[in-house]
Protein backbone atom coordinates (compact mmCIF):
# COMPACT_ATOMS: atom_id res chain seq x y z
CA UNK A 1 0.00 0.00 0.00
CA UNK A 2 1.51 3.13 -1.12
CA UNK A 3 0.45 6.57 0.68
CA UNK A 4 0.58 9.96 -1.31
CA UNK A 5 -0.69 13.45 -1.47
CA UNK A 6 -0.43 16.74 -0.86
CA UNK A 7 0.56 18.95 1.61
CA UNK A 8 0.65 23.15 1.88
CA UNK A 9 2.59 25.17 3.84
CA UNK A 10 2.19 28.56 4.98
CA UNK A 11 4.83 30.65 5.79
CA UNK A 12 4.66 34.40 7.17
CA UNK A 13 7.68 36.56 5.63
CA UNK A 14 6.83 40.21 7.19
CA UNK A 15 4.58 42.61 8.59
CA UNK A 16 4.47 45.57 7.00
CA UNK A 17 2.12 48.55 7.95
CA UNK A 18 0.31 49.51 4.58
CA UNK A 19 -2.88 51.78 3.58
CA UNK A 20 -5.34 48.21 3.58
CA UNK A 21 -6.96 48.91 0.04
CA UNK A 22 -10.47 47.26 1.10
CA UNK A 23 -11.20 48.69 4.42
CA UNK A 24 -8.97 52.34 3.70
CA UNK A 25 -7.17 51.91 7.17
CA UNK A 26 -3.32 52.06 7.87
CA UNK A 27 -2.61 48.67 9.46
CA UNK A 28 -0.38 45.97 9.78
CA UNK A 29 -0.63 43.70 6.37
CA UNK A 30 0.95 39.53 7.04
CA UNK A 31 3.09 38.89 3.70
CA UNK A 32 2.77 35.26 3.17
CA UNK A 33 3.46 32.68 0.98
CA UNK A 34 2.29 29.12 0.28
CA UNK A 35 4.05 26.08 -0.77
CA UNK A 36 2.06 23.17 -2.25
CA UNK A 37 3.91 19.95 -1.96
CA UNK A 38 3.76 16.22 -3.02
CA UNK A 39 4.08 13.81 -0.23
CA UNK A 40 4.99 10.38 0.13
CA UNK A 41 3.87 8.48 2.96
CA UNK A 42 3.59 11.77 4.76
CA UNK A 43 6.67 13.36 3.99
CA UNK A 44 6.92 16.19 1.80
CA UNK A 45 9.39 15.83 -1.07
CA UNK A 46 9.19 18.47 -3.57
CA UNK A 47 6.92 21.37 -4.55
CA UNK A 48 4.27 20.96 -7.24
CA UNK A 49 2.82 24.38 -8.23
CA UNK A 50 4.16 27.48 -7.78
CA UNK A 51 4.17 29.25 -4.38
CA UNK A 52 1.45 31.65 -3.96
CA UNK A 53 2.05 34.90 -2.26
CA UNK A 54 -0.63 36.67 -0.37
CA UNK A 55 -1.12 39.86 2.22
CA UNK A 56 -3.61 39.91 4.67
CA UNK A 57 -5.01 42.96 7.19
CA UNK A 58 -4.70 42.48 10.38
CA UNK A 59 -7.77 45.13 10.55
CA UNK A 60 -10.49 43.86 8.42
CA UNK A 61 -8.81 40.33 7.38
CA UNK A 62 -8.98 40.86 3.92
CA UNK A 63 -6.80 39.06 1.63
CA UNK A 64 -5.52 39.64 -1.89
CA UNK A 65 -2.91 37.85 -3.76
CA UNK A 66 0.44 39.52 -4.84
CA UNK A 67 2.95 38.92 -7.45
CA UNK A 68 6.65 37.13 -7.00
CA UNK A 69 7.90 40.32 -8.04
CA UNK A 70 5.90 42.72 -5.45
CA UNK A 71 6.30 40.33 -2.85
CA UNK A 72 10.27 40.11 -3.27
CA UNK A 73 10.08 44.15 -3.33
CA UNK A 74 7.89 44.81 -0.52
CA UNK A 75 10.10 42.07 1.40
CA UNK A 76 13.27 44.08 0.05
CA UNK A 77 11.69 47.31 1.21
CA UNK A 78 10.79 45.76 4.81
CA UNK A 79 14.44 44.42 5.70
CA UNK A 80 16.33 48.03 4.95
CA UNK A 81 17.27 47.23 1.51
CA UNK A 82 17.21 49.96 -1.36
CA UNK A 83 15.02 48.75 -4.40
CA UNK A 84 17.02 47.26 -7.27
CA UNK A 85 18.51 50.92 -9.26
CA UNK A 86 17.47 53.19 -6.11
CA UNK A 87 20.29 54.24 -4.23
CA UNK A 88 21.20 53.38 -0.71
CA UNK A 89 19.62 55.71 2.11
CA UNK A 90 21.44 58.09 2.26
CA UNK A 91 23.50 58.06 -0.76
CA UNK A 92 21.06 60.68 -2.52
CA UNK A 93 21.97 62.11 -6.06
CA UNK A 94 24.73 64.30 -6.74
CA UNK A 95 25.64 64.08 -3.28
CA UNK A 96 22.77 66.13 -1.72
CA UNK A 97 21.70 64.25 1.54
CA UNK A 98 18.19 62.60 1.28
CA UNK A 99 15.67 63.90 4.10
CA UNK A 100 15.52 61.17 6.95
CA UNK A 101 12.52 58.43 6.43
CA UNK A 102 12.23 59.56 2.62
CA UNK A 103 13.64 55.95 1.89
CA UNK A 104 12.44 53.92 4.85
CA UNK A 105 9.48 52.17 2.86
CA UNK A 106 6.97 53.50 5.34
CA UNK A 107 4.14 55.04 3.23
CA UNK A 108 3.36 56.79 6.76
CA UNK A 109 6.61 58.33 6.53
CA UNK A 110 6.37 62.30 7.06
CA UNK A 111 2.15 62.11 7.31
CA UNK A 112 0.74 63.59 10.44
CA UNK A 113 -2.12 61.51 12.29
CA UNK A 114 -5.57 62.63 11.71
CA UNK A 115 -7.48 62.58 15.11
CA UNK A 116 -11.44 62.10 14.17
CA UNK A 117 -12.66 63.51 16.41
CA UNK A 118 -11.61 66.47 15.27
CA UNK A 119 -14.16 68.69 13.61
Amino acid sequence: MIIFGTSSKLVQLAMLNLLCGFCGNPAAHALRKRVTKFSLFFIPLFPIAPAKHSLQCTFCGAQSEVSKENAEQMLAQAQGAPPAGQPAPGQGTGGVPQQPGAQSGNPFAGQQPQNPYQS
